[in-house]
């Protein structure tokens, strides 16, 4: 429904310079402080999906429903990813063989992709094969494969029968893949998966398209050596080992027994206790879709599987036994109830002594046909990360060759950036145009609701005077902004101003923005969603300065399929709309559009896709690309700009190219680094 558009006006009292307060917005009883705006709109965008989820969930009856849900749910799943590349050689290498107290191991190296090098162990029991097979990825652990809690698990594993295989995710143990010039990591875990996941998004893949693939080549090495039962494969992991469980339980069928621990919950818990996590753990709108952490599961079912959670985990454990109560439910409608369990261990997040003897039993239990108590669990001593390192330098990128998964990413780009020129050289304008449309979901002018603005101050500066508005662009949101009024003004024109530092600076005595209003055109001067007043400073130092400082409301946007840039976008079309029916007759006004900063990309999209709307366009100090993103390891604030698979369909300078030279001005144009970019202007 579209709202009429008011601007009452305020009978408060006029300030002056010398005492001026350029704050526009105030907390309002029962609503969300302005730094809070954005977290509280996402979750409750993210609550009604998941409301629509559990009505979903409640009309499964019958096995044809269930069927059905399942092969609809990893459907979706793989096409998030970006689906599936062709298997290629793995090329594995038995780097050294050693026996110890009670099993042996071997040292292996393999290839998920050509030359795309993972590093292994292999833990095998000193009885005679066959053995089942257990995979174990590994949780966020800088040294991978080498931390205590995961090679213990994998010790009593061997010790108690199995063939177990434990690897190095991307960027922890030996599989760092950006180094100094000494060798040594520039970064990893958390922080290293995500910094991937900003140029993955942009391809149409996902931090966790690579770990899943990891996952399942490592599955095939597995079952491929000759002392393992490919047709008994089991899969355990921590934290995020635990994710890739949950991912390789759902997606892989050779898994007929699972145990993922400190991992699953729910996402109504999740995003109202730590919030989303590192990028692999977010798949792209799948709380929109509707697939909750249970359907990890319940994609698995009837599979035997073990849910291994911690009371006091920062994993919600409310939230675990929801997701456990749901599977439960399906197991028993599909008549095998006994097939999925919960255990529960009063510790914080971690792969404790008991989480792990449960696993183990399960294990036995349905890889081996043997249910007792596993006991045989001495503390004896675990190897160091020297003893089981597999490269001889310790990484994989100093293996003559090696690609990281940046270099997996460019190679993607470059194909796309074939399939996009033909797009662009073979599609009118308007056509191309409405994929973008289609690609970001950026709504059509007339289906955008009328902005409600209401005034709520004012002062007074030599020569014109600023109006403090609150801009209502849809229910949840408030865009608080400032409109300069020369007192001579001129008619016809007025100029919109976003920048992604906020309105304040530029609309200091002095700055830009009274320099706009000098011409003697009105001005306003906007922060966009999440911008300036209602920016949600969660996070400072590095990781701010890489993600932005609400790296996790950007990501819980990703989960229920929306982006920043598609939401401000709107928000710059419904502005210069209300500015150009402003105080005007027939004739509306002619807007001028200037966007700075990370507020560039959304400003290009508006005036690409609502060109009538805009005299001019100019852009100051904008991202000059995103295929640029991909092709720089270590990028500054791009998250809050990606859009999903945004590069199979076109790239900025396709958007720039379909407005007039005369339209638009770009001036000093940003890498991905933040530095200057060079070749336009």
């Amino acid at each position: 429904m579209l709202w009429l558009s008011l601007c009452a006006v305020c009978c408060g009292a006029v300030t002056t310079e010398a005492e001026e307060d350029l704050q526009v917005l105030r907390t309002r009883e029962g609503e969300p402080s302005p730094s809070e705006m954005m977290p509280a709109y996402l979750i409750a965008l993210a609550e009604e999906a998941l409301d629509r989820r559990a009505e979903t969930f409640e009309s499964l009856k019958t096995m044809d429903d269930w069927t059905a849900y399942q092969e609809k749910m990893r459907a979706f799943f793989v096409e998030q990813l970006g689906g599936f590349p062709e298997r290629t050689p793995l090329n594995p290498r038995v780097i050294d063989r050693q026996t110890r107290d009670g099993y042996r191991f071997e040292k292996v190296i393999y290839e998920s992709l050509p030359r795309f090098h993972v590093t292994a162990v292999l833990y095998l029991p000193l009885s005679d094969p066959p053995y089942p097979g257990v995979l174990v990825p590994c949780g966020h652990s800088s040294n991978g494969k080498g931390a205590a809690a995961y090679q213990r698990a994998c010790t009593l594993l061997a010790r108690n029968g199995f063939a177990v295989l434990c690897y190095d995710p991307v960027d922890q143990g030996e599989r760092y893949q950006l180094l100094n010039d000494d060798g040594t990591p520039k970064f990893g875990g958390t922080f290293g998966h995500t910094m991937i996941g900003v140029g993955s998004m942009l391809v149409g893949r996902n931090t966790a398209s690579y770990r899943v693939w990891d996952g399942i080549r490592s599955i095939d090495y597995l079952a491929g050596r000759d002392e393992v039962d490919p047709e008994r494969i089991g899969c355990t992991g921590n934290s995020g080992g635990g994710t890739l469980t949950s991912y390789l339980m759902a997606l892989d069928p050779r898994i007929r027994c699972a145990a993922p621990s400190c991992y699953l919950t729910s996402f109504r818990a999740l995003i109202n206790t730590i919030g989303p996590q590192d990028s692999e753990q977010d798949i792209y709108g799948q709380i929109a879709f509707g697939m909750d952490h249970a359907d990890y599961v319940l994609m698995r079912a009837p599979r035997p599987t073990l849910i291994c959670a911690a009371t006091r985990d920062f994993f919600d454990i409310t939230g675990t036994w929801g997701a456990f109560r749901q599977a439960k439910r399906c197991y028993t409608q599909l008549g095998y109830s006994e097939r999925v369990d919960l255990v529960e261990a009063n510790e914080t997040h971690g792969f404790s002594t008991l989480l792990r003897q449960g696993m183990v039993r399960w294990m036995r239990r349905w890889l081996l046909g043997v249910d007792d108590a596993v006991v045989d669990d001495p503390e004896f001593p675990v190897l160091t990360d020297e003893e089981i390192q597999c490269t001889p330098e310790g990484q994989v990128m100093l293996l003559e060759g090696a690609r990281t998964v940046y270099d997996l990413n460019v190679e993607l780009e470059t194909e796309l950036a074939g399939r996009r020129r033909d797009f662009w050289q073979n599609r009118p304008a308007d056509k191309a145009l409405a994929k973008v449309r289609e690609t970001t979901g950026i709504r059509p002018l007339a289906d955008l609701p009328e902005a409600e603005c209401e005034s709520v101050g004012r002062l007074e500066r030599d020569g014109y005077t600023i109006e403090k508005l609150v801009l209502r662009t849809e229910p949840g949101i408030a865009l608080p902004a400032l409109l300069f009024q020369p007192q001579n003004a001129q008619t016809g024109d007025a100029y919109l101003y976003v920048d992604g530092d906020g309105k304040y600076a530029a609309a200091a005595p002095g700055g830009p923005v009274e320099n706009l209003a000098a011409t003697g055109a009105p001005v306003l001067a906007v922060d966009l969603r999440g911008i300036g007043e209602t920016e949600h400073p969660m996070e400072s130092g590095e990781r701010a300065e890489a993600f932005g400082t609400a790296w996790k409301d950007t990501l819980l946007a990703y989960l229920i399929g929306k982006s920043y840039l598609a939401m401000r976008a709107e928000d710059v079309l419904v502005c210069a709309r209300w500015l150009a029916a402003r105080e005007t007759g027939a004739t509306p006004n002619r807007v001028h559009l200037i966007a700075v900063g990370e507020a560039g990309p959304p400003a290009l999209h508006a005036a690409a896709l609502e060109p009538d709307l805009f005299a001019t366009v100019r852009l100051e100090r904008s991202l000059v690309s995103w295929s640029e993103v991909v092709r720089t390891p270590i990028t500054r604030n791009q998250l809050v700009n990606a859009v999903h698979g945004v590069l199979r369909v076109y790239d900025l300078p396709d958007l720039a190219s379909t407005l007039p030279p005369d339209k638009l001005t770009i001036v000093d144009p940003l890498d991905a680094a933040g530095g200057p970019a060079g070749g336009m202007s």
